[in-house]
């Protein structure tokens, strides 16, 4: 302990902060050396075993016979299980209990498991997994969205959100117009595939590595199949090697699965899905068909908009019902409609399951609203740009024109300001305007440019979803360790929740450790998911950090006189009266004291309501907003296209780690523009899926990329109390390469002099881009 002498200190405390950092990923050396455990550097225990699923070839059919002996025959094969041998329930669907673990005499998608074969090896489980003699009586096959609609087939009832009038409105506007937009699916390709490792333990219990967003989804599934008590099942994850929603619901098939295996055999065993198994079994994101009525009148404005949303939902519910809600409730992106009637069918296939995929319909939903802007600005024969101007929400409440079709009101709405800076900045009228005489001296090669908005609404649409815990472990040392219900998926959320508490406590961040997600240590916890994580769990673990800082506090002030709520800490120091020391000589007071040094922490996002009957309320905490100029050029005779420069501008509050932030910005652009271009889904007339690999399903390459790429922050804290005032990053920002796509579609239009809409659908294929020049070829 040292007496104070340096006056400066106390302005050191009052300035010295954690958060606001570009701290490093925790774990970007692991990533780099390669020493980053995921679940399938899990070391072994002795006599691991290895399953491998068994899968429909039909896309709907009767199981008329299953012979499984050439299985059970195969080297190396120890047992084989199916849906007979589940003791509790054979279901993994998050919501309805619609979705079978192992198919039971019918099977709805090619690629559906049917069986777990367990075996010595992972490849000799493979192998024997494709010995099955099953005899098959062919059922009527749904495959497409309009299909699943003709045939009034759907998973859940349809949904309708209504405001105002608008077939009155509709019948009176200046100008209508109609169409049909169709956007594809997507894989969400994580770089690690799914995989459960689970080990038997004494009295029946299970403990289950899992690369999962949603370690309590598992827990509960897991119960479940097995019959046993939650109590006994532990389910762990320390990272992810990727997630994008399409580990949020969908590992839990293979959670039970390699449990089921382990507790009949009561040895450790591993289900690691091969890259082709996986993208054949697994769900993505949900193709959408749209068919729409517009009215607005001279100048561009909305005043009445009709619009039906076909999801691909495949054979069972999943989460298909909340990413519809989604995509109702963003229809209206930035913009302000007053009469408006949207219906959402989520259409029953006999394809894969789809599930989350990062922005869980939110993209689907806007990006149909900025098709039609497109075409009105089209028919008007003015720039895009102005028509968004002009139907954006008010900046406030004497403005009016600021409440959602679904009733929640617009307070913080900066997207003004968003697309004036970036209009500027990306000098985007003198780029418009030189592109223009590009394209009157290319005959061949033509350029497009164009700017979008977004604002996407922050918090699960389910309200009691909006919860999170956490520990806070303060040791004798002074190092901090910190557990709490998010999971970690290469998106920073452990580094961020890590600055949260060192700042609380004002430690250097190198003293806090984040342990892996448990469900024995937090329980019922919400998925990883929404763009919540940091939002939920950084507040439950700011509010652990903050009880104990309080009881420091207190006893600082005991030692060495003055108030509790004047003793700062600082950079690992702290400073009581006249006094200072270091948090770890505090720490070690405290202790021989008796002082609690760890505590629990909760967060409930408050102020939040949603009526799914009426889809009313306020769904969202606040909304993230952002804008991006994208600028392409297009080779007219082969589709060809590159992106030349790609100008962001997010909307990230006062963000909690800025380099962190950035890189979700950059990859969340570049992964949505795969899915608006490249990333193309494709089933046969038979129901199955042909594009299941990296060599026929087209993932964005580095060369992609655009070498012109700027990205930004823009700098206004949010006003709602999200922690620390800043703003989610990891969604939000896949809607910004709606710019590329719209750049495509302008491009494609100077073919016509800009006086036909291109019939551009996504992907933007070459074969789409093509496809869309000669329909509007004069």
């Amino acid at each position: 302990m040292n007496s104070l002498t340096d006056m400066n200190t106390s302005t050191l405390a009052t300035k010295w902060k954690e958060v606001g950092q570009a701290h490093p990923h925790e774990s970007a050396i692991l990533h780099v050396c390669g020493t980053a455990t995921y679940t399938d550097d899990i070391p072994e225990v002795r006599g691991t075993l290895h399953a491998a699923l068994g899968l429909s070839q039909r896309a709907h059919a009767k199981i008329i016979t299953l012979d499984l002996t050439p299985v059970k025959s195969a080297e190396g094969v120890v047992a084989v299980f199916t849906a007979s041998d589940f003791p509790g329930t054979n279901d993994c669907g998050p919501i309805l209990h619609d979705d079978p673990i192992l198919a039971d005499g019918i099977v709805a998608y090619v690629g559906q498991p049917i069986f777990v074969v367990v075996a010595s090896t992972h490849d000799l489980a493979r192998r024997a997994a494709r010995k099955a003699v099953i005899v098959y009586e062919d059922l009527p096959a749904i495959l497409t969205p309009q299909d699943a609609r003709a045939a009034q087939s759907f998973v859940l009832p349809p949904m309708s959100l209504q405001r105002g009038n608008a077939q009155r409105a509709m019948h009176s506007a200046p100008h209508r117009l109609q169409g049909q937009l169709q956007v594809g699916g997507q894989e969400q390709f994580y770089l690690e595939g799914q995989i459960a490792y689970a080990l038997p333990k004494e009295a029946k219990a299970m403990q289950v590595y899992c690369s999962t967003q949603h370690p309590s989804e598992m827990q509960h599934v897991v119960a479940h199949a097995l019959a046993i008590p939650s109590h006994q099942v532990q389910v762990e994850c320390r990272r992810m090697g990727g997630g994008f929603g399409g580990k949020e619901s969908q590992s839990a098939l293979w959670a039970a699965s390699a449990a089921l295996c382990a507790m009949h055999l009561q040895v450790p065993v591993k289900l690691r899905a091969d890259r082709d198994d996986d993208m054949m079994v697994t769900g993505k994101r949900h193709e959408f068909y749209y068919e729409y009525e517009i009215g607005y009148d001279d100048q561009g404005l909305i005043l009445a908009a009709r619009i039906e949303m076909v999801l691909r939902a495949g054979f069972s519910a999943d989460l298909s019902g909340p990413v519809a809600t989604r995509a109702v409730c963003h229809f209206d992106n930035a913009y302000y409609l007053s009469d408006v009637e949207i219906k959402a069918l989520c259409g029953k296939t006999n394809t894969q399951s789809n599930t989350a995929f990062r922005g869980f319909g939110g993209p689907q939903g806007a990006i149909a609203v900025e098709y039609v802007i497109d075409d009105i600005a089209r028919n008007l024969g003015k720039d895009a740009l102005s028509i968004r101007k002009l139907n954006f929400y008010g900046r406030n409440d004497k403005e009016g024109r600021n409440t959602t079709h679904y009733g929640q009101k617009v307070v913080d709405n900066v997207i003004h300001e968003i697309v004036a800076e970036l209009e500027q900045s990306s000098a985007y009228q003198e780029r418009r305007a030189a592109i223009e005489v590009f394209n009157q001296d290319s005959p061949i090669l033509k350029k497009g440019l164009a700017l979008t908005p977004h604002k996407f609404g922050i918090a699960f649409n389910v309200t009691h979803l909006n919860q999170a815990g956490a520990l806070v472990h303060v040791y004798t040392d002074g190092s901090v360790l910190v557990n709490h219900g998010g999971t970690e998926m290469g998106q920073g959320l452990h580094t961020k929740v890590a600055q949260v508490v060192a700042h609380e406590l004002g430690i250097p961040l190198a003293q806090v450790k984040i342990t892996a997600t448990d469900t024995s240590k937090i329980a019922n916890t919400s998925a990883t998911a929404a763009s919540t994580g940091a939002d939920l769990n950084g507040k439950a673990a700011q509010h652990a950090a903050h009880q104990i800082r309080d009881r420091l506090a207190v006893f600082a002030s005991s030692l060495f006189g003055g108030n509790a709520e004047d003793v700062q800490f600082f950079s690992g120091q702290v400073l009581a009266g006249s006094d200072q020391l270091s948090f770890a000589e505090l720490v070690q007071k405290a202790y021989l004291a008796r002082v609690q040094l760890w505590s629990d922490g909760f967060y409930a996002t408050p102020h939040l309501q949603w009526d799914s009957k009426t889809m009313t309320g306020n769904p969202f905490s606040y909304y993230a907003y952002g804008a991006a100029v994208s600028e392409v050029i297009v080779d007219t005779l082969t589709g060809e296209w590159k992106l030349l420069r790609a100008d962001l501008l997010y909307d990230a509050g006062n963000s909690l780690n800025p380099a962190i932030d950035l890189g979700q910005v950059e990859g969340a652009f570049i992964q949505g523009m795969g899915w608006l271009t490249t990333e193309e889904l494709c089933w046969d007339a038979k129901g199955k899926l042909t594009t299941h690999a990296p060599s026929t399903y087209k993932i964005p390459a580095i060369s992609d990329c655009p070498e012109d790429f700027r990205v930004q922050l823009f700098g206004k804290h949010n006003i709602a109390d999200s922690i620390h005032r800043s703003k989610a990053t990891g969604e939000p920002p896949l809607l910004l390469p709606f710019s590329v796509f719209f750049a495509i579609r302008d491009a494609i239009a100077s073919v016509a002099a800009h006086r036909r809409n291109p019939p551009l659908q996504a992907p933007a294929t070459g074969e789409a881009i093509l496809k869309a020049i000669n329909a509007i070829r004069v």
